[in-house]
């Protein structure tokens, strides 16, 4: 979640890790990756790249105050008029099924039919789903070292394998905002990155899609560049760029184009050509004068994005964030009447795999 800013229910017991392997079976059975009624030139690739035109359209929704998921994301996509294509969650490293446990019951469910991105904190929340914001770092050093590895990683790891599915997976993201929360210097992070990976290939878990998160501020350029793990190491590259007009004190407006270009531009110079850009988390606040100009932002989305033709995945950061101003969801109004329009545009209508 950004860091100027997060998201999970019962405990499974053993018929729910059945229900995962059985999953995974099931989809090694049928060839996880066929379409429905696809075209074949656009079916994704094995990283859920998208040969031509147009993106993945996504959103992270906060689960509601009993901890459902499926709930607020079926409603949020009733009011949208859409299925999203892919549903953006998050964990810490507690291990509770409260947040802890990769893969909730939830999560399975919405992964029938839409692709999942989990975002993997090293920390421990301090309140359910991070309401508070507050942490516990276990430290990227300590990640590295393998001190968590038998505790933490490899149960998660365990449980990722055997939903069988392909899913995006994002560690630590906006990780050059957590060196000033204690985590660890850029090269531990590196170390941490590349240890969670190699563990993870270690024991199996070949349907993980690894994408590197940052911010995307460019006042942080020197420290994104050093905590690039390498192109080895990473399939996606994932930006989180806001219009943050009057919230955290951002005096200018930016539209749709200018939150996202420079960052866009910075990354593919400066870190990675190659690989394919998600705009992991994106939202513009409000315009107290001006309400319509949220719409505007939202709907010049269509136009704009065959211009960034490596970003092949748009999430929508759909939840508040402490302080005045900072309502970034498109709940109601001129917010929701834009990102309803963009979101029915032919560049996001693609066909999920199953």
């Amino acid at each position: 979640m950004s860091r100027r800013h997060a998201a999970q229910p019962p405990r499974r017991t053993a018929p729910m890790a059945v229900a995962l392997a059985a999953v995974g079976a099931l989809a090694a059975a049928i060839g996880v990756w066929s379409t429905q009624g696809s075209d074949d030139r656009c079916a994704p690739d094995r990283k859920l790249v998208l040969p031509c035109d147009g993106a993945w359209w996504g959103a992270y929704i906060p689960y509601d105050e009993n901890s459902s998921l499926t709930r607020p994301v079926y409603a949020f996509e009733k009011k949208i008029g859409r299925k999203l294509d892919l549903v953006y969650t998050y964990h810490d490293m507690s291990g509770k099924p409260t947040d802890g446990e990769l893969l909730t019951p939830d999560e399975v469910e919405l992964g029938e039919d839409r692709l999942l991105m989990l975002a993997w904190e090293s920390t421990v929340w301090k309140e359910k789903h991070h309401a508070g914001w507050s942490e516990t770092q276990l430290g990227w050093k300590n990640i590295a070292s393998g001190k968590y590895d038998a505790s933490i990683i490899d149960p998660q790891a365990r449980r990722l394998k055997a939903y069988g599915k392909r899913v995006f997976f994002s560690f630590d993201q906006e990780t050059d905002m957590r060196i000033k929360e204690g985590a660890g210097s850029p090269e531990e992070y590196v170390a941490a990155y590349r240890h969670l990976r190699d563990r993870f290939e270690r024991l199996g878990v070949r349907n993980v899609v690894w994408v590197w998160t940052v911010s995307g501020y460019l006042g942080n350029a020197d420290v994104m560049r050093a905590l690039y793990p390498g192109d080895a190491y990473v399939d996606w590259i994932g930006m989180d760029q806001y219009n943050y007009y009057q919230c955290h004190k951002s005096p200018d407006w930016l539209d749709f184009e200018a939150s996202q270009r420079p960052t866009y531009e910075w990354l593919r110079t400066n870190v990675s050509a190659n690989k394919p850009l998600m705009l992991s988390e994106f939202a513009t606040a409000p315009d107290p004068r001006r309400p319509d100009r949220q719409r505007d932002w939202y709907a010049a989305i269509p136009k704009v994005a065959p211009t960034l033709p490596r970003a092949k995945a748009y999430v929508h950061w759909n939840r508040a964030v402490p302080g005045p101003n900072c309502d970034l969801t498109v709940n109601s109004g001129p917010a929701l009447e834009g990102y309803k329009a963009a979101g029915q545009h032919e560049y996001f209508r693609q066909d999920v795999p199953r």
